[in-house]
């Protein structure tokens, strides 16, 4: 009787392990983990849930007469205000470039920030880009009083620290002495919800906060180590909590 029941538990084992690491590999159904070597589908991203979604606008439904195989085709049907196409029942659409989050070109994302396309470079639950920005000098007051006002920059998510609007603008129209310089900045985008943070400290352990472990191991470190091991541990957070990414990709 021993004998038998520890050939059913045997048997049991054989099976659930295999459904467990095929579920481990999938994440969830008709989702696959994200790899250096995924590629999201070429076309248009309207906003991040399409991103989410792997689900463009793909240049077949984009109404232009830039050759669909022309190496420039996204450069130059974003040099337009406004770009067209058809949508999923058919009818004629239209939307600002400004107002478009980006592009995938063979594979790789390409964020919107400031009217500039910036590649993403590092991709993963927590993502990395470098990006051109142009800033202004906010030592001016505006006429209302109280500083330096932006009616662009307005932040309902502040416990994400300094968000960044990639539709938004520096620049204030009631601030005409406003003196500008362009900048390279690091940002950290968060592939839950497309939030867009610069790339600091105190937004890369609000980041972490969602691993309890990564979190209390990075602020228990000497404060330079923790500015010097940022990536370090934004990298970690993605090994611990992989990406994953529908695997539809028609």
């Amino acid at each position: 009787m021993k004998k038998y029941f520890r050939m059913i538990i045997f048997a049991a084992v054989l099976f659930l392990v295999p459904a467990a690491y095929n579920a481990a590999g999938q994440g969830q159904e008709g989702m696959i983990k994200y790899t250096p070597d995924f590629r999201f589908r070429d076309g248009i991203y309207v906003n991040f849930e399409q991103v989410k979604l792997n689900s463009p606008i793909p240049k077949a439904k984009l109404l232009t007469s830039t050759d669909y195989n022309d190496k420039e085709f996204f450069k130059k049907l974003l040099e337009s205000e406004k770009i067209y196409y058809y949508d999923g029942m058919g009818l004629r659409q239209e939307i600002k470039v400004d107002n478009i989050w980006g592009y995938s070109r063979n594979g790789v994302l390409y964020i919107q920030i400031q009217g500039n396309f910036n590649r993403i470079t590092f991709i993963g639950s927590i993502c990395h880009f470098v990006a051109d920005v142009t800033t202004y000098d906010n030592r001016y007051s505006s006429p209302y009083g109280g500083g330096y006002y932006d009616p662009y920059y307005y932040s309902p998510y502040s416990s994400y620290g300094n968000y960044y609007s990639p539709y938004g603008s520096y620049y204030s129209p009631y601030n005409r002495n406003s003196m500008s310089r362009s900048e390279i900045k690091q940002y950290l985008l968060n592939f839950e919800d497309g939030k867009i943070v610069e790339f600091d400290q105190k937004n890369t352990e609000l980041m972490l906060m969602k691993d309890n472990q990564l979190y209390e191991e990075y602020v228990r470190l000497p404060r330079k180590d923790r500015k010097d091991l940022m990536f370090v541990y934004i990298r970690r957070f993605n090994e611990k909590n992989p990406l994953y990414i529908p695997v539809n990709q028609q």
